[in-house]
């Protein structure tokens, strides 16, 4: 454990390390399965803004993927296990925020290359927080398709500091990293809907194995009374209403996509997606219906606005 004083953990070298590239391929099928294991066509089986995404009238040849597909494309854990000479209980690990840029629309199958670096390195004293970066290619065009930032938060693992000064590194402009106040105000739209009890274990066939979403054991050693929702989930239902209310379920018009994971969502539970449109930009929140808690918010920005709006 890098705990305090360690000096085995240098975030110099952390910084400057150099992961190998990964290749993720999939299917029609794996976007499908995403799909609904983000919520799309739970309402309605035959929703004629969603039904793109599971099925296309000449069987799976070329449905439309969701944005947020995007962040299976490399598993971030497996990459911080790399850094040289960091140790910390994978027990103690949280994912803290998400922000995702698409640069052209995902394909509907193919593989893609990914590049990742070290975006951001924050000591905390009792905690350390990593960001990574991952920078996703078409593998035949080598075509840049997205970029996917994500934020962990390793509690215990904190205190490596060589000056009094807590060492604190980020690669990209603070103002990407600016979560926006919710607004006080009417939101300019309200999406509610319920998610399954088997919702976690619907969308862990997705690639996310972590039996702190279906292990009642597990789930009930890290504190929680049963298995919770991946935070990656929340993210997609909250998308998916954004689409659907703002942009008339156009998903091309999502430029990029901020979230911050505030609290756990248990399967069964109901999101109320509470969205605010400030120009080209949506800032959302998302709360559990049944404790009235805020679980995740960010924004999302366009790239043009619905002729409807």
């Amino acid at each position: 454990m890098a705990g305090s004083g360690n000096s085995e953990f240098d975030p110099e070298l952390a910084i400057s390390h150099k992961f190998p590239e990964s290749l993720y391929t999939y299917t029609e099928r794996d976007a499908a399965i995403y799909a609904l294991g983000i919520g799309a066509c739970s309402k309605d089986a035959v929703d004629d803004k969603e039904l793109k995404y599971v099925y296309h009238e000449d069987g799976q040849k070329f449905i439309q993927v969701l944005p947020t597909f995007s962040t299976l494309f490399s598993v971030g854990v497996a990459q911080i296990e790399q850094l040289p000479g960091l140790q910390f209980d994978p027990r103690l690990l949280l994912h803290g925020q998400q922000y995702i840029e698409i640069y052209k629309p995902l394909p509907s199958h193919g593989c893609i290359l990914n590049k990742a670096s070290v975006a951001g390195l924050h000591d905390k004293g009792k905690a350390t927080i990593i960001e990574l970066e991952i920078v996703s290619y078409e593998k035949e065009s080598g075509e840049r398709l997205c970029m996917n930032r994500f934020s962990i938060y390793l509690r215990g693992a904190g205190g490596f500091s060589k000056s009094s000064q807590p060492y604190s590194y980020s690669s990209y402009r603070s103002n990407q990293s600016a979560f926006p106040k919710i607004p006080k105000s009417r939101p300019f739209a309200v999406f509610e809907e319920c998610t399954h009890a088997s919702q976690a274990l619907l969308y862990r066939l997705s690639g996310d194995y972590n039996p702190l979403h279906s292990d009642p054991k597990f789930a009930e050693a890290a504190g929680f009374s049963r298995p919770i929702l991946h935070g990656l989930c929340s993210l997609g239902f909250a998308v998916r209403a954004i689409i659907k209310c703002i942009c008339g379920g156009d998903q091309h018009k999502i430029k990029s996509i901020s979230g911050r994971f505030l609290l756990h969502v248990y399967p069964g539970e109901t999101l109320i997606t509470e969205m605010w449109l400030e120009g080209l930009r949506v800032i959302y929140q998302v709360k559990v219906k049944e404790r009235n808690r805020a679980v995740l918010s960010g924004s999302v920005n366009l790239n043009r606005l619905s002729s409807s709006l």
